[in-house]
């Protein structure tokens, strides 16, 4: 069923892709005498733009082809054949042909951009609801063991381990995201994280003595993206609430 909807859609698309520019090309051939060329074809890419975002490569090529197509018929000289005696007129219908391709391509490539923004957003915000869960349900062993393969799969990392105390000099993760190495930021997206040395993640956002996770990247470089070292840094706050009820709980 998914498939022939899927299928209905696309031909949806395609005929879309197919008799907006035909009917946009019809309107502008009675327009010809006071509309140039040039600002014509402007307005046929405007519409492969509008077809293309709709998010079918079909679609989009289809438009790109009828646009230059129709641009040739209906407005080049002499109208009603494919023939064209104006080398203006050929080359402008080449390029609406070749820019209504490349525009149906970077449409292409923003939708599919937005939809891995979306779904590794979603995917964050699991990661925290579910651990978020454990907190006071669970005994401290399980929530910290559960944040330590969190944080594996999250940046990307060879291992990760609770410690009660951190070695001063190793490179801390921030509650913010941003990484610091003896005070100095650490730019992350370029360089990786560091692959010689542990790095800390505090545990409970600096608020009281709760310990954190020795993070360990050795073997690889990891670019974890400053929203997924957000959540780590969220994921270790939920392990310090805990660390802080047992502590009250003594």
């Amino acid at each position: 069923m998914r498939t022939k909807e899927r299928a209905l859609t696309t031909t949806a698309l395609i005929a879309i892709g197919i008799l907006v520019p035909l009917a946009v090309c019809l309107l502008l051939s009675s327009l010809r005498a006071e509309l140039a060329n040039t600002n014509a074809a402007l307005v046929l890419v405007l519409i492969v733009v509008a077809v293309a975002s709709l998010g079918s490569r079909a679609a989009g090529l289809s438009a790109a082809v009828v646009s230059a197509a129709g641009f040739d018929v209906f407005l080049t000289q002499p109208y009603g054949t494919f023939a064209i005696h104006s080398a203006a007129d050929v080359q402008t219908t080449v390029l609406l042909l070749v820019i209504g391709a490349a525009v149906t391509e970077l449409a292409l490539w923003g939708r599919r951009q937005q939809a891995r923004a979306s779904e590794q957003h979603g995917y964050l915000d699991g990661i925290v609801q579910t651990t978020g869960s454990l907190v006071g349900a669970a005994p401290s062993r399980t929530v910290i063991e559960h944040v330590e393969k969190q944080l594996v799969d999250l940046l990307d990392l060879d291992q990760a381990d609770y410690a009660p105390h951190a070695d001063v000099d190793a490179p801390v993760l921030q509650p913010d995201g941003s990484l610091t190495r003896r005070g100095q930021p650490v730019d992350v997206d370029r360089s990786g994280l560091p692959t010689d040395t542990e790095i800390w993640l505090p545990a409970g956002g600096g608020q009281g003595q709760t310990g954190g996770f020795r993070l360990v990247a050795a073997t690889h470089v990891a670019r974890p993206t400053h929203q997924q070292r957000q959540v780590a840094a969220v994921l270790a706050d939920h392990v310090g609430a805990v660390v802080r009820q047992e502590a009250m709980g003594r």
